[in-house]
């Protein structure tokens, strides 16, 4: 759920780096201009496709990747490495010269075995793929056995010619700014808001917003399968990462080797059905969030007999704040409407935060809103210091980059009741959320992706029941479009958004089976 934007869903590996601010609670920039990695001259694809990396100890973070030191070692021993791979600014233009994309590896510890590269995409879209894999790589020891773990930035993300837009003090009043405008003042306050966020991101990186879109993303990765050395493509897509496994296989199925999506984003949803998708999902995880409040009885900090009584005092809660926000903590920063129900969703991404959620919300109550504006700003990529990474910047871009609708006022404002009946609490910010692209200055490329991809060999599609990003129906729906013989899905009953890092062993067995000696699991297996 992303703040102003059609939103896809974030694997909860995807905030695995902002944990730490949370835990630790509470207590990039944008706009800058440079050269965002872009080169000129000529792109030479069957010449960038023998490029030597060359990897060395990797740095701390950029801005735009967010703030934070250089990875500590992998578990399991060895160093992560980092490097450069040219692209194609514009695969169709050549003459229109190169961007950096930049990459992350753990090499496999059993060299002997070892099968390849595993090419992980954590979501988003927008999340950094060289900051997430270290944060996210204890879950993966099995894998990376036989695998070098692999991820990278997307174009438009991070170190990767980043988008840049606003700059940081710009967005602490962009975020704060109410996303669920009730009267006409409000609604000009919001539409006059992303007009100076698209206009920021057109000023400062007009040159690659037609170019991030999730097709090129995916050329960029058959690129960097022929730059690692092999001939076909392992991969692990989480969320949006699924989306843009789907294109790739669409573009290259001959060129699949093992691949698992966990957490899917379904690609028979446009921007509307995917909007009220995910309002339906954080409800659901609100719901259930709810009943094990209930179930806890005294020991939950929050009131309520059952979930209707508990989930009416966050109801409480956010209209109170959306007329008169409170502190947070010590800060001099404001939490409102906009940025508690924000913070909710981002605890509603793992059930591990849901103890977060309650002390959250409890605090707000009590007039301090500091642990839930934390939440909120790891969503939007705020670190401590004021700072922001790209994160949101490039899931507009993104978004816009790959969606053709483009909605009025007067189409979303028709739209709002729907969404409102599909969740109190989440559904007027999930349906204004539609008019993300309306002041975009680029024009999207598809309704809806094609991912059917004949002649593919077999696909891991995992869809978790209780997933509130990418609901469940979305993994069916991709094992459809992937067509016969290729979508081969696996149930997990859990909550939260993901499943192989739950640490569910029945997933993790069966996906490790598959990916490290081609067991394909049983159509329609389920583990709970």
């Amino acid at each position: 759920m992303e703040h102003h934007r059609a939103p896809r869903g974030r694997n909860r590996a995807a905030a695995i780096s902002a944990a730490a601010v949370l835990l630790a609670a509470v207590g990039c920039s944008g706009g800058a201009k440079d050269d965002g990695g872009l080169t000129s001259g000529t792109a030479d694809v069957s010449k960038l496709a023998t490029q030597k990396l060359n990897w060395k100890a990797c740095a701390a973070p950029t801005a735009a990747e967010g703030t934070g030191s250089a990875p500590s070692p992998p578990p399991g021993g060895g160093e992560w490495k980092c490097a450069t791979m040219k692209a194609p600014l514009d695969y169709a233009d050549p003459k229109a010269g190169t961007i950096d994309i930049a990459l992350i590896r753990a090499e496999a510890t059993d060299k002997d075995h070892r099968i390849g590269s595993l090419i992980f995409n954590f979501g988003g879209p927008g999340g950094s793929g060289v900051t997430t894999l270290p944060a996210a790589a204890s879950d993966y020891g099995a894998l990376r056995a036989r695998y070098d773990l692999v991820s990278f930035d997307p174009r438009g993300v991070g170190a990767s010619a980043p988008v840049q837009c606003e700059n940081d003090s710009q967005l602490d009043t962009y975020f704060a700014q109410d996303a669920t405008p009730d009267d006409a003042a409000k609604e000009k306050t919001y539409l006059d808001g992303l007009k100076s966020f698209a206009g920021a991101c057109e000023d400062n990186s007009g040159k690659v917003l037609p170019h991030v879109g999730t097709t090129s993303a995916a050329r960029d990765m058959d690129l960097l399968r022929q730059v690692v050395g092999d001939p076909k493509l392992y991969y692990m897509g989480i969320s949006y990462g699924t989306e843009l496994g789907g294109v790739y296989a669409h573009l290259f199925p001959k060129n699949v080797g093992r691949a698992v999506f966990d957490a899917v984003v379904d690609p028979t949803s446009d921007v509307e059905q995917g909007a009220i998708g995910q309002a339906k999902g954080f409800q659901l995880a609100l719901d259930n969030f709810a009943q094990d409040c209930v179930n806890r009885g005294d020991k939950c900090l929050l009131r309520g007999a059952n979930v209707k009584e508990v989930e009416d005092v966050i109801v409480k809660l956010l209209a109170q704040l959306n007329t008169k926000p409170i502190p947070a903590g010590n800060s001099g920063r404001l939490l409102g409407q906009t940025q508690a129900t924000n913070g909710i969703a981002q605890a509603l991404y793992s059930k591990e935060y849901w103890q977060l959620l309650e002390q959250g919300v409890d605090e707000a109550e009590g007039g301090n809103g500091a642990l839930l504006l934390a939440l909120s700003d790891a969503m939007n990529g705020r670190s401590k210091d004021g700072t922001y990474s790209n994160i949101q910047a490039a899931n507009a871009a993104i978004n816009c980059a790959d969606f053709k609708q483009r909605y009025t006022l007067e189409q979303t404002k028709a739209k709002l009741p729907e969404f409102h009946r599909a969740s109190p609490v989440f559904g007027d910010f999930m349906g204004w959320g539609l008019m993300g692209c309306s002041a975009w200055p680029v024009a999207g490329q598809w309704t809806t992706p094609d991912v059917s991809a004949p002649g593919a060999p077999p696909i891991v599609v995992v869809g978790n029941t209780g997933d509130p990003a990418t609901p469940y129906q979305g993994a069916k729906n991709m094992v459809d479009k992937l067509g016969p013989g290729v979508g081969v899905e696996l149930t997990y009953k859990g909550q939260g958004h993901g499943a192989y890092n739950s640490g569910d062993k029945c997933v993790q067995s069966a996906v490790n089976g598959y990916l490290l000696d081609g067991r394909v699991p049983s159509a329609g297996a389920v583990c709970q």
